[in-house]
């Protein structure tokens, strides 16, 4: 790819561009403006402790109705902690811990967005079938080569993630010859694999904080529009992490506020989903970015 690829676009170019489309399961949603995934963490070591969530049907009720009351299109069912470091996980218990939520939440709230957060292609399969919509998947594939392949067959969105490693080692491989360029490269042959597989949407996410530094990963946020000349819809997901509470020597309980003004920063740099814990705050700053630049 040319050298001019890599420069930073002019600024009204990074402003999100309207009518962005998605479909699941006969559905087509139209993205006229940035999009909240709220965050709902089905994992007892997930690292802000505040996002953790019983599997009671109560408490799950609560929260997504919380989640959707506030603006979340999207809500995210994670049963696998991917902080660093996080202890390994068997599919079996990973599936015992999302299908349970994502059935009680698909029947209390029939027209709601659910993806399912996971690398492995059984927990996708069965996730989907049991009433989620779209696959998230940290690794983009790579640790799982069938994902790609059966996110085709069953005609589901796909968030594809860049990590290197996996979540036991990702932080030991930081190291890039050129960040923004590797990543470019990384999401080309994504997308052609993923369309190659059947899969009609395909929305990219960076991976901050997987296999980045933090000032890889401020760097990433500073060139975020870069991502956009891709085609596909850009998922941020930066809520509350180290990135933000080590920068201001804080912890992940009082990061909100730096969590919405990076989240501006992305938005004005091209975001289309912003995945968060917060979805009440998310919503807040997209409605003032829609006030200036809509």
């Amino acid at each position: 790819m040319a050298d001019n690829l890599y420069s930073v676009p002019k600024f009204e170019d990074t402003l999100f561009p309207l009518k962005k489309t998605l479909q699941s399961k006969g559905n087509l949603y139209l993205m006229e403006e940035p999009w909240v995934m709220g965050i709902l963490n089905i994992t007892p070591d997930s690292f802000y402790k505040k996002s953790r969530i019983s599997p009671k049907n109560s408490e799950i009720i609560e929260k997504a109705g919380e989640m959707l009351g506030n603006g979340a299109k999207i809500l995210d069912i994670g049963g696998y902690s991917t902080r660093p470091g996080a202890s390994a996980l068997s599919v079996k218990e990973e599936l015992n811990r999302v299908i349970p939520v994502i059935t009680i939440i698909r029947e209390v709230f029939p027209h709601a967005l659910l993806s399912i957060d996971t690398f492995r292609h059984q927990v996708a399969e069965i996730a989907i079938q049991s009433g989620a919509d779209i696959v998230n998947d940290i690794s983009g594939g790579e640790l799982d080569p069938k994902m790609i392949r059966k996110v085709g067959e069953l005609g589901a969105p796909y968030i594809c993630m860049h990590m290197r490693g996996n979540p036991q080692n990702m932080q030991e491989l930081t190291h890039y010859d050129n960040l923004e360029k590797e990543l470019l490269n990384y999401f080309s042959e994504k997308q052609k694999a993923c369309r190659e597989a059947g899969i009609k949407d395909v929305i990219l996410d960076v991976g901050f904080g997987f296999a980045k530094n933090l000032e890889q990963n401020y760097k990433l946020l500073k060139n975020l529009s870069l991502f956009s000349q891709l085609g596909m819809p850009v998922l941020v997901g930066i809520s509350r992490k180290s990135m933000i509470y080590k920068l201001l020597g804080t912890d992940s309980d009082e990061a909100l506020n730096g969590t919405t003004a990076a989240h501006t920063i992305a938005l004005v740099h091209g975001a289309s989903i912003l995945r968060v814990h917060d979805v009440k705050a998310a919503k807040e700053a997209i409605d003032i970015y829609k006030k200036v630049y809509a």
